[in-house]
């Protein structure tokens, strides 16, 4: 089954670090809705249901792995901390992006603490359900270090006003004098691998089952549009990705769930967005 989504036609092909999108990907993503040969990937335990592979490397810098941050949160319950999503998320985007790139990309997620000195190994790192992070002065330290030298962080999963005043003032003192800028959608992270004609918004599957396009009990839902707030470097380089109003993250979890939310949410937005986000991190 091929889809009809134009949205996801990617507008070029990658050939930085040996990136380059295999066939066509339309036809690849209609097969991942499941053909038989081809079933769509069921939410796994521990690595239930998700296809592993050979690297050439194993060295972090030679693949592509996805980093997940541990951090200390004031409201520690599921889907309020790191662990939003998680494994699921991690193991399917990984193998997509190996299944869909020639990115050499670790099959096995990791996960760091904040402190943890093997975090500048990689380039990129995630973070989810942060909207009750707190961090100490250590880990604002470690973090600072970390996109001062060249680190990516990605921040999924948090919805409302409240939860954005909590992690912007976490991220102030990461990053003193910086504040974040809404990007707009002529951005180039919206158009690297997939031109993107609308700024993505995933509401969870739990969400979306009861009718909502956006889960708002999280507090002041009064501004219920997404919104994607990058703090730069001072050469212009996005460090930080505030992915607000957003769980993007969930269509990678939830792929093999719900077949129309993969068609709606997976297919059309969370895995478009989240290979440009990664493109954009280990290309600049």
């Amino acid at each position: 089954m091929n889809l009809q989504i134009p949205v996801i036609t990617p507008t070029r092909l990658p050939t930085v670090l040996g990136i380059s999108l295999v066939g066509c990907v339309l036809s690849v993503f209609g097969q991942m809705l499941g053909d038989g040969l081809n079933p769509p990937l069921r939410r796994p335990v521990g690595r239930e249901g998700v296809p592993s592979w050979e690297t050439r490397s194993d060295l972090p810098s030679e693949r592509f792995t996805f980093v997940r941050l541990r951090y200390r949160s004031t409201q520690n319950h599921f889907r309020t901390h790191w662990s939003g999503d998680y494994p699921d998320a991690d193991l399917n985007f990984s193998y997509r992006l190996q299944q869909l790139t020639s990115l050499e990309v670790s099959p096995d997620g990791l996960v760091l603490d904040i402190t943890d000195e093997r975090l500048s190994d990689y380039p990129f790192a995630f973070m989810s359900s942060p909207g009750k992070m707190y961090l100490d002065s250590a880990e604002v330290e470690s973090l600072r270090r970390y996109l001062a030298n060249g680190g990516f962080l990605m921040v999924d999963d948090f919805w409302g006003r409240e939860y954005l005043e909590n992690v912007t003032a976490e991220l102030s003192r990461v990053l003193p004098g910086v504040s974040p800028v809404d990007l707009p959608l002529s951005h180039p992270i919206f158009h690297l691998v997939y031109d993107l004609q609308e700024k993505p918004q995933v509401p969870s599957i739990n969400a979306w089952n009861q009718g909502l396009n956006i889960e708002p009990w999280h507090g002041d839902m009064s501004d219920p549009k997404p919104h994607f707030l990058a703090y730069h470097d001072e050469n212009g380089k996005i460090v930080i990705l505030l992915c607000h109003n957003n769980d993007l993250a969930d269509g990678w979890e939830r792929e093999g769930e719900n077949k129309e939310y993969y068609e709606k949410f997976s297919v059309r937005w969370s895995y478009p967005i989240g290979f440009n986000i990664v493109l954009y991190a280990m290309t600049h």
